[in-house]
């Protein structure tokens, strides 16, 4: 019998558009799923609308339909009503790319992710944000660095994934997302936040 730690729960699952990362995230959605969890599916423009080698945008929105029996929110308006009526008990913005840290970091809204997040915040509800981007250690740095010491705001474990070849890119160790979840609905950061390179 499964562990269901998150039953009853319910959270917003941002998607954005770190494409080569999202196998890894759908995968955590299931596990959210099988850990008691209820589900509310947001996209960004770029995931709602883009095909790429990693998916086809059409055949994502089937898989979230299926798991989550939820309807997907995919635009600013769709997701503005999060913060009145009171919708979530967390947000995770899974991935989360570099662009999307950028807009928070210094309060722009001109995506449905983003608006979901600023809804969500409204209500001092906690944002567990699980970074993939390349330039994390770069000019995002100051970004993330914001972030970080930002109220409800909180990050899945993360790590240099590549930092011979890739040395400002970051990436959140997305088996983590759970246990991240449950540490930020007591109000706490999951330790250690940084880790080793594999």
């Amino acid at each position: 019998m499964k562990e269901e730690r998150l039953t009853g729960v319910k959270i917003g699952v941002v998607l954005t558009g770190s494409h080569c990362t999202m196998d890894a995230a759908r995968q955590q959605v299931v596990k959210l799923k099988e850990a008691g969890a209820i589900i509310y599916p947001v996209l960004s423009y770029t995931v709602d609308r883009t095909d790429n080698r990693f998916y086809q945008a059409a055949e994502l929105k089937q898989f979230l339909n299926q798991v989550t029996d939820q309807p997907i929110i995919n635009t600013i308006t769709g997701a503005e009503p999060i913060g009145p009526g009171r919708w979530l008990d967390l947000l995770l913005v899974m991935p989360a790319t570099g662009n999307t840290i950028a807009k928070l970091a210094n309060g722009i809204v001109d995506t449905p992710a983003l608006m979901a997040i600023k809804a969500h915040l409204r209500n001092q509800g906690p944002v567990v944000i699980a970074i993939s981007t390349n330039d994390a250690l770069g000019i995002n740095a100051r970004n993330l660095g914001a972030l970080l010491n930002m109220k409800n705001i909180y990050f899945v474990p993360f790590r240099q994934d590549d930092p011979f070849l890739k040395s400002n890119s970051l990436n959140a160790n997305l088996n983590q997302v759970v246990d991240t979840a449950v540490c930020a609905l007591q109000g706490k950061q999951i330790q250690p936040l940084l880790l080793g390179t594999l």
